[in-house]
């Protein structure tokens, strides 16, 4: 028996799978040239000749394998040369016989224990030009029978696993089965560190075959989780929803955080008292500062906004939980961020806030908003508008972003807190406590540092089992991982790694922040499709053209062909010239109800799932022109650029109405909504609630992401609920 650190022989590790289902060549494993011809006659010629022994790794760089050898005499000749080959830091040798398998395409499966997310199951394309093209996918152990088919369907290169070049497409659950294989093997043997199929031919009936394998025990040093409660829904409300709400070093200065975030609080009309610590006890903005925090009122004050320097911080937080003050913020740098001395000050205070029972949100953070209390405790800009998005970021200057996003599109946040160092509550706290807000339909979160790669998943699973959760994560390139690194201070765990864990756990990963954005807008403001199935419906040819391409590349949805009996309805309301396909294209053959009646002739059929819209506000874009040429409001323009306003508004009040009607998402895009957002088409669109997105691939890729997430609800089933509450 191998002992850990050693690396099992091809024979070794080929036996230990074959125990666990995944298909091995038939093979025998032989001591001597001449057994090695009469193996090969048993088999049938051609074989394949290798060395091996538990001591040898790499067979292929030391010529150690001899390939298409056709009789007893080639195979008797290739054996001892093989095993003259040998040297002494080879151990026991043999020579492995196997019948030479044939296939144009080859695969590379394996597992590797990662220190950030234990075991993961791989699978990627192989063959000479695998690390050039580097289509690989991982999902964590153990991994489902829907995991190991939607890592199949991960695959960049699908048209490998078709028919291809005479041979059968890839028999995808004979493939399924060899990753379930490979998770068991890793569940059920913790002192595997990693395996290595390559390749894993598919034979020429699509039946997929290991030809070389190799098994290397050891342990994989994983990374120690730092594993804290979670603060109370008490505390959570102190810092979301509190009565009143202090601010520590206010000032009279314009420029510096005591002064602006106490106005940003007065500014967005917070409801609850509000008080100031300033040393000279000056009135700033109408609030008669004290001195000490002892002059203020007892049990009243739920959160502490903290503007004061680090050193004064320990003293501030005593006196604050003598006034019973139950959450604080703290924007104060100068701890984990500034080195070894200030991370041990970040560790004092912690246990300092932990001892006194209030939750500390930061240090070096940026605020907190929350729109249901009209509270905006930040030292920065904007206050958003009222939504359904909850933000939680790494990053302040990204809570700023999509802030800033939602004032742009007007969908707007619940809540949003940058997390600053995350000292004591994390991105994930933040984020089970939104899964249960009443206020929020969906997460936002953007993450950089890495600490506890598999409980971080384990609560983003949690939270995506009762609401749908976005997330941006930096550091996705090497270069990225370096920047996110040196900002946070954590680990950049495994970009495809982590992309392979969020598919598992049903969340969704957003490539940009605009992206992140709008697929959380789209999950606030539209309902989940019941199926694949989208219909493009579109003023003018070329945007169907490229939104069809989009939808064709957005993995999952499908652009249905028309059913013949909403093709003959259509029919009715159209000139014969329209494309009498998806995209159904007008071919501007509208008159005043066209719209809103073929919209909903497509939105009431039960075999369409989604629609989108394409070419809102043409008319309203013409009503522009003729309101500045110079001619308004003479020669009737006056009453046709009212009419082409109405127009485009009714038509963005029907995308609205018959979405909620028939409970399928219905998205509008144009490239008016950041051409000229005034547009009576997008305007009308946000004023309904919902994002007007800026072009047909845009909303194809927030679609993409709805439909990814219903799917995964459909697979984890009601149950999955309440497993994670």
């Amino acid at each position: 028996m191998a002992e850990p650190g050693d690396t099992l022989s091809e024979s070794a590790s080929k036996q230990l799978l074959r125990g666990f289902g995944v298909p091995i060549a038939d093979e025998r494993e032989v001591l001597t040239a001449a057994d090695a011809a009469r193996a090969a006659a048993e088999l049938g010629f051609p074989v394949v000749a290798k060395l091996c022994g538990d001591a040898i790794a790499h067979k292929t760089e030391r010529g150690l394998v001899r390939l298409r050898l056709g009789d007893a005499a080639a195979v008797e000749r290739a054996a001892t040369d093989l095993l003259a080959a040998a040297t002494s830091g080879d151990g026991e040798v043999s020579v492995l016989v196997a019948p030479m398998v044939s296939g144009n395409r080859e695969l590379i499966a394996g597992v590797v224990r990662d220190p950030q997310f234990g075991a993961n199951v791989m699978l990627g394309v192989g063959g000479v030009l695998a690390e050039a093209i580097a289509d690989v996918v991982f999902r964590p152990v153990p991994i489902s029978a829907a995991d190991a088919a939607d890592m199949i369907d991960s695959l960049a290169t699908q048209a490998l696993l078709g028919a291809f070049r005479g041979e059968a497409a890839v028999d995808r659950e004979a493939l399924a089965a060899v990753l379930l294989g490979l998770s068991a093997a890793a569940s059920a043997r913790h002192d595997i560190a990693g395996i290595d199929v390559n390749p894993l031919i598919i034979r020429a009936d699509g039946t997929p075959v290991a030809v070389d394998a190799l098994v290397e025990l050891g342990e994989v040093r994983a990374v120690e989780p730092v594993r804290r409660r979670r603060p109370s829904d008490e505390q959570f409300r102190a810092l979301f929803e509190p009565r009143a709400v202090l601010v520590a070093g206010a000032s009279t200065h314009p420029g510096k955080f005591g002064f602006v975030s106490l106005h940003n609080i007065l500014a967005s009309g917070f409801q609850g008292g509000v008080f100031a610590t300033y040393l000279e006890g000056e009135t700033v903005l109408g609030i008669d500062t004290v001195a000490d925090i002892d002059l203020l009122p007892d049990g009243v004050i739920d959160l502490v906004f903290v503007c004061t320097p680090a050193s004064a911080n320990p003293g501030l937080l005593r006196a604050c939980a003598r006034k019973g003050v139950r959450a604080a913020f703290l924007t104060s740098a100068g701890y984990g961020e500034a080195g070894a001395q200030g991370r041990a000050a970040e560790a004092e205070l912690v246990a300092l806030a932990d001892e006194l029972g209030i939750l500390l949100a930061g240090p070096n953070g940026q605020g907190v908003v929350s729109t249901p209390a009209h509270l905006c405790a930040q030292i920065v800009a904007p206050y958003p508008p009222e939504g359904r998005i909850a933000v939680a970021s790494q990053s302040g200057n990204f809570v700023s972003s999509f802030l800033n996003y939602a004032r742009q599109t007007g969908v707007g946040i619940s809540r949003a807190v940058s997390a600053g160092n995350a000292a004591a509550v994390t991105p994930a706290d933040y984020l089970d406590w939104f899964a249960d807000d009443p206020a929020t339909a969906v997460s936002l979160a953007y993450i950089e540092g890495i600490v506890d790669g598999r409980g971080l998943l384990d609560r983003f699973a949690g939270v995506a089992a009762r609401k749908p959760l976005v997330v941006v994560k930096g550091g996705a390139t090497e270069a990225g991982a370096k920047a996110a690194a040196s900002h946070t201070g954590a680990l950049a765990a495994n970009d495809k790694i982590f992309d392979g864990a969020c598919r598992q756990a049903g969340v969704t990963r957003a490539a940009t922040v605009e992206e992140g954005f709008e697929a959380a807008a789209t999950f606030a403001t539209q309902p989940l499709p019941t199926g694949p199935n989208v219909l493009v419906l579109t003023t003018a040819g070329g945007w169907g053209v490229v939104t069809s391409d989009a939808i064709h590349r957005e993995r999952g949805l499908v652009l249905m062909q028309l059913p013949d009996d909403l093709l003959a309805a259509i029919d009715s309301k159209l000139p014969p010239r329209w494309s009498r396909n998806n995209p159904v294209d007008c071919a501007g053959g509208e008159v005043r109800d066209t719209i809103p009646e073929v919209m909903e002739l497509i939105a009431a059929h039960p075999d369409v799932h989604s629609i989108v819209y394409l070419g809102l506000g043409i008319q309203s874009n013409q009503a522009r022109l003729m309101r500045e040429g110079g001619f308004h409001p003479a020669h009737g323009l006056d009453r046709i650029v009212a009419y082409h306003e109405r127009q485009d508004e009714r038509f963005a009040q029907a995308a609205d109405e018959l979405s909620r009607r028939y409970g399928k998402p219905i998205l509008s895009a144009t490239e008016l909504a950041v051409a000229d957002p005034a547009n009576p088409g997008p305007a009308a669109v946000r004023a309904t609630g919902r994002l007007c997105y800026a072009s047909g691939n845009r909303a194809v890729t927030a679609l993409g992401h709805l439909h990814r997430y219903a799917s995964f609800r459909d697979r984890a089933g009601e149950g999955a609920v309440e497993r994670w509450r």
